[in-house]
């Protein structure tokens, strides 16, 4: 999914540490005007995000987006559930899939692509504590061989 023309704004590093990442979607967000500027300076986490489903919508909630500095008396709210544009089919496999045990969807990472806002989610399993400590084993062994390899 990498083109020239997407610019990332925030990632959800957290997401790869506490979950198998399974299967990826591309929403955009319905946002206010001070939203996006605020977005556009950095201004973004969602680290305690979840992506919740209301009728045959979908919304992000706990994603903190904070008050853009030059914004005034009309400035958005914080943490406030912020619809997804996604076809009505992905919605529905989406709330299909999370309805069996184990799955949720989660956000991945926000970045613009041709101007727009975007946010890809991604259809999630839980990891237990093993499969964290097996994860980080893996990545610390990558990193020994790297160091090894640059050595020489």
């Amino acid at each position: 999914m990498e083109e020239k023309n997407i610019k990332v704004i925030a990632l959800n590093r957290r997401a790869r540490h506490d979950y198998f990442l399974e299967e990826f979607f591309e929403a955009g967000i319905e946002l206010t005007g001070t939203e996006i500027k605020s977005i556009r300076q950095g201004h973004v986490q969602f680290k305690e995000a979840y992506i919740d489903f209301k009728g045959s919508e979908a919304f992000i909630v706990d994603m903190h987006i904070a008050p853009y500095d030059h914004g005034n008396i009309f400035n958005h709210e914080e943490t406030r559930p912020r619809r997804l544009l996604l076809h009505k089919y992905e919605i529905r496999q989406l709330r299909k899939a999370v309805s069996i045990k184990g799955y949720t969807v989660v956000p991945v990472r926000m970045y613009f692509k041709r101007g727009l806002c975007k946010m890809e989610i991604a259809l999630a399993k839980g990891k237990a504590l093993y499969d964290k400590r097996e994860t980080i084993k893996e990545r610390d062994q990558k990193r020994e061989i790297e160091k090894a390899m640059k050595v020489r």
